[in-house]
């Protein structure tokens, strides 16, 4: 009888425990800092009657390695293309219920069935960000340099005339990519000679570019003290509204040059194990609506994979041509896909020489 109790009590336990989970309603959001507005946040939690909990990384590698260890309890994540590309073949993900997702017709077909995930079973777009030039308009008028090229950071000629006033980003595969399209290649490409031509064109530039610099480029472009830069898309539209709440007397301009650029498409997954996979097929849901999606974008400046988003986004927005390309720029873009472990190698020893010189 003592035994029978015993179960009946870890049993009534069990279900008390998963009612109490489910009495807390938080959808648990893995997300980029400051990528979801707080209007969209409480617009969620009013519809839902739950409470939305993120926790934020910094780039794909430290979501990934977090995700590695075991870290659980996510029921949104927020990964760029190769990153998804690699979640999907580690069987991480579950696949989306697009009959949950009345508003999923909303979406570009231009940013569907991607190389990361034909027909999208698994992920849902968005948001995008194009890594592109920002320049300070004054100076570069003044000094007559043209910034619809990457010639503008590759060329020595041109970079003579801004010598320590230009920054790119310290990541390999971002500034690899821009020489690559420099080049005349593919963002993609992996042969090696191309590579080294790559590193050529970086190294002969290097000299002239104040730092390898991710993070304080958008600062450096406010105060004045940087004039071009190699960088995302919404950091060079923060740069801007920054540089005109100081009363500065330039603006921050974006440049899509004509070779091409990379193109970052983030998307929506659910975890394999997610624990609100309920409330997280709502929240898409809820994004997905025209004026909810536009809310991202008129806060930070991003792309935005949403058509129905557009009659909401600020007209300086959705008509400047770097963030919303038409399609024969468009087609110039690419989204850089996961490197096997070969490659990763190779140009991790390309971008050690780099820095070393």
């Amino acid at each position: 009888m003592k035994k029978l109790f015993a179960i009946a009590s870890l049993m009534l336990l069990a279900v008390s425990t998963a009612t109490s989970a489910q009495a807390q309603n938080k959808l648990h959001l893995y997300n980029w800092n400051n990528y979801l507005a707080a209007e969209t946040v409480q617009r969620f939690e009013a519809a839902c009657k739950c409470q939305l909990v993120q926790s934020y990384y910094g780039d794909n590698e430290e979501m990934l390695a977090k995700l590695a260890a075991g870290a659980k309890g996510y029921d949104l994540i927020v990964p760029t293309g190769n990153a998804l590309q690699s979640l999907i073949k580690q069987n991480a993900l579950q696949p989306i219920d697009k009959s949950k997702l009345s508003n999923f017709k909303n979406l570009n077909p231009q940013y569907l069935t991607t190389d990361f995930d034909k027909g999208n079973v698994y992920s849902v777009p968005y948001a995008y960000t194009i890594t592109l030039l920002g320049y300070n308009e004054q100076k570069m008028k003044e000094l007559g340099v043209p910034v619809d090229s990457w010639a503008a950071i590759f060329d020595p000629a041109i970079l003579a005339k801004i010598k320590g006033k230009v920054t790119v980003l310290d990541s390999a595969n971002e500034l690899m990519a821009a020489a690559l399209k420099y080049l005349g290649y593919s963002v993609n490409d992996t042969d090696e000679k191309h590579w080294q031509e790559a590193k050529n064109v970086i190294l002969k530039a290097k000299p002239y570019w104040a730092a390898f610099n991710g993070t304080s480029y958008i600062k450096g472009l406010t105060v004045g003290d940087i004039w071009l830069v190699h960088g995302y898309s919404s950091d060079i539209y923060q740069a801007d509204i920054d540089a005109q709440k100081a009363g500065r007397k330039f603006r921050i301009r974006h440049a899509l040059p004509k070779e091409g650029a990379a193109m970052s498409l983030d998307s929506l997954v659910i975890p394999k194990d997610a624990p609100r996979a309920d409330l997280a097929h709502q929240f898409i849901n809820l994004v997905l609506d025209g004026k909810n999606s536009a809310e991202l974008t008129n806060m930070i400046g991003t792309g935005n994979p949403n058509s129905a988003a557009l009659a909401y986004i600020k007209p300086e927005i959705s008509k400047n041509p770097a963030i919303f390309p038409d399609a024969a720029n468009a087609a110039k873009l690419e989204m850089l896909k996961d490197l096997n472990s070969k490659q990763r190698r190779a140009l991790n020893r390309i971008w050690t020489e780099i820095r070393a010189k």
